[in-house]
């Protein structure tokens, strides 16, 4: 499969910005790409973020994420696959989108990887694994997650 020749829109690192990567990849799918939802949604027994609740939580999961640096500063592979595990299920739980939640997440993931000095390696994933290890996540057992973020550097 070719690559994309397109870049990825530039920004601040923000809810703004990680809002404008989903509008990205997903504007020739959905007429809403990098919109909030506006519906109540879970996943099995799970109830993801209301959406009158989405953006101000969103903005202070990033002012952390920026107090940290953006991850950079992890220094050695278990701190980053750490901090970026504690920042995958934060906003996994906000769910700010209707759909393609998961692949911006992988998006934002990749780049943080490239801001702290890693490469994620998208060959490693294991779906089911790493669904299971997400689903662990919004219970705070990032365990799992921290593992399969490590096997994908």
């Amino acid at each position: 499969m070719p690559a994309a020749t397109e870049a990825l829109p530039e920004g601040n690192w923000d809810f703004a910005h990680y809002r404008a990567l989903h509008h990205h990849f997903f504007q020739d799918v959905y007429e809403w790409a990098g919109n909030i939802r506006t519906i109540r949604t879970g996943k099995g027994d799970n109830w993801f973020g209301y959406p009158e609740y989405i953006e101000p939580e969103a903005k202070r999961l990033f002012a952390q994420l920026a107090s940290r640096e953006y991850l950079a500063q992890a220094g050695k592979k278990d701190a980053f696959a750490e901090d970026s595990a504690w920042f995958l299920a934060e906003i996994n739980a906000i769910h700010p989108f209707r759909e393609g939640n998961g692949r911006i997440q992988l998006v934002f993931l990749t780049m943080l990887a490239r801001n702290a000095g890693y490469e994620i390696d998208e060959d490693q994933l294991r779906p089911g694994p790493f669904l299971q290890a997400m689903i662990k996540s919004f219970h705070r057992e990032l365990a799992a997650l921290v593992n399969e973020i490590r096997r994908m550097i």
